[in-house]
């Protein structure tokens, strides 16, 4: 299968990108910059020039490609938003692409977007006005015009030793504010997934995943944040504490909308359908390799 890959020279898409090659697949990854270009290269895979905002590039890797997997996002939260509407005309270009093809569509959205304080399933629909829900929402419609498309939920810590999903960002911080900090008695639950079963889970989606279907990349359900923050200590050489939800904002700035999070979640359905067991170690224990100490 020729499959073309958005975001295939970062974190998560340069995984998948070598998961796809090593199953016998051809790559055409996008690339808007002489780096990305060389990295793919680097990989094996195909270049196609272009960007998440140049919609016309979008459409015509799609067309060109028997399947497509979207993982490409502007991760610059001060203009969050505007990353936000980015994406989903991006994701409407390329389903429109693919329409009445019967190919594959597989793009990337996260656990955090469903409903806090209980156990997400894959049941559980994008809700309505949430970050991110309306690109979920528009790839599962497409499945109606003849696309094979599916979403796969991200934990927000895809992990491997060398970078934690937003662990990271937990981490900078601490190491800015010299303490590592969780909220409350530091209960509320975080999925992880280690970012090589990510990078299956997304080879599985676009070779079998059945159309308007939901999975969800997660290893572990729910690691406590307190245990994070108390990693994230013990590698920085750093106090460990709590503080009240009302400082959250003080101590965590931006981030403070994401720490409290209770986002308990289950991969169950997904290796049903797919076949999927992650392998990977778990996040403490990538944590607890340290690599963050000194970046």
């Amino acid at each position: 299968m020729r499959v073309f890959v958005t975001g295939a020279s970062g974190f998560i898409g340069s995984a998948v990108v070598r998961e796809l090659l090593e199953a016998g697949h051809q790559v055409v990854g996008l690339a808007r910059s002489d780096t990305a270009a060389v990295a793919l290269t680097a990989a094996g895979a195909d270049v196609h020039r272009g960007a998440l905002d140049d919609l016309d590039s979008l459409r015509s890797g799609a067309a060109a490609a028997d399947g497509v997997i979207h993982l490409a996002f502007g991760h610059d939260f001060d203009h969050y938003a505007s990353a936000v509407a980015a994406d989903l005309r991006a994701v409407e270009a390329l389903g429109a692409a693919l329409d009445g093809s019967g190919r594959p569509f597989v793009i990337a959205s996260g656990t955090l977007l469903v409903t806090p304080g209980r156990l997400a399933t894959e049941a559980d629909p994008g809700p309505p006005g949430v970050p991110r829900a309306a690109a979920e929402n528009a790839a599962i419609a497409a499945a109606a015009r003849g696309v094979r498309s599916a979403v796969v939920r991200l934990a927000p810590c895809v992990h491997d030793a060398e970078r934690q999903g937003l662990a990271t960002r937990l981490a900078e911080i601490a190491r800015a504010r010299g303490v590592s900090a969780f909220v409350g008695d530091g209960s509320n639950r975080w999925p992880a997934v280690h970012r090589l079963d990510a990078a299956r889970l997304f080879r599985l989606a676009v070779e079998a995943a059945p159309a308007g279907s939901r999975l969800h990349a997660v290893g572990e359900e729910g690691v406590l944040f307190r245990d994070i923050a108390e990693a994230i200590g013990r590698q920085l050489k750093l106090p460990v504490v709590s503080i009240a939800a009302k400082e959250a904002g003080n101590h965590f700035g931006w981030f403070a909308a994401v720490v409290s999070i209770d986002n308990p979640t289950s991969s169950a359905l997904t290796r049903e359908r797919l076949g999927w067991k992650p392998e990977g170690p778990g996040l403490i224990a990538d944590l607890a390799h340290g690599h963050y100490v000194n970046d």
